[in-house]
């Protein structure tokens, strides 16, 4: 009978592990969008989204592919002022806690290229993230060790995730690099190779001139 309990003991240990873990795993981050988008040359893209007042939103973005791997940014609030504003940078993050509800419009330039398109990619994330576990913010009590361990590897799989993103946009900013590369190298073999086929043909005929004889003329004087 001990046996039995004490099994039964380690079973519920396990299923009160198991559950608290797909808690952690369906935790959800801030609700926000990941997009990665053509910016063509000359060209400008905007973005709209409606927000409550005294909530909080972060913006990340990075220039994966094109010219100089920079763009303009900026972000106007409802009432068109400028909250943010960066000129030709290849990445960067704000955060901003909306003062007026409305709807709040950021906006990716590339007028100042005339030839670059330009591939970005951006994170928009609004809102707090919610707490993991329920109550957690006003609960008097110290968190339990199966609490605390939830709560670890929660925050390890965000860090995990935004590591996963940001190698993920090195991988494809490099490959860009190394295709252009690539392409460079490629046209250079060819202009290489037509001027090697110029400069052989254009010895050929030098040599050739050397060696041909020349007749004499045929208008000679009667006598």
């Amino acid at each position: 009978m001990t046996m039995g309990t004490a099994m039964g003991t380690r079973v519920g240990a396990r299923v009160l592990a198991l559950a608290s873990l797909l808690c952690a795993l369906r935790a959800g981050r801030a609700g926000g969008t990941e997009l990665t988008f053509e910016l063509p040359d000359s060209a400008r893209q905007c973005f709209h989204q409606e927000l409550q007042r005294g909530l909080k939103f972060t913006l990340d973005y990075q220039v994966i592919t094109g010219g100089h791997y920079d763009v303009d940014c900026y972000v106007e609030d409802p009432n068109s002022r400028t909250v943010y504003k960066e000129t030709k940078k290849q990445y960067d993050s704000f955060s901003h806690r909306t003062e007026v509800e409305g709807v709040y419009t950021f906006c990716f330039s590339n007028e100042f290229s005339t030839f670059s398109h330009k591939t970005v990619y951006f994170d928009f994330q609004v809102g707090d993230e919610p707490p993991i576990l329920p109550d957690m913010s006003n609960r008097v009590t110290a968190l339990t060790q199966m609490e605390s361990a939830c709560v670890t590897i929660h925050e390890a799989l965000n860090t995990v995730i935004d590591s996963q993103t940001h190698y993920r946009l090195r991988e494809a900013q490099d490959r860009s690099r190394a295709e252009d590369l690539n392409g460079r190298v490629s046209y250079w073999s060819v202009g290489e190779t037509l001027i090697l086929f110029v400069v052989s043909i254009g010895q050929v005929m030098l040599l050739k001139s050397f060696f041909t004889e020349k007749r004499p003329g045929s208008g000679g004087a009667s006598t």
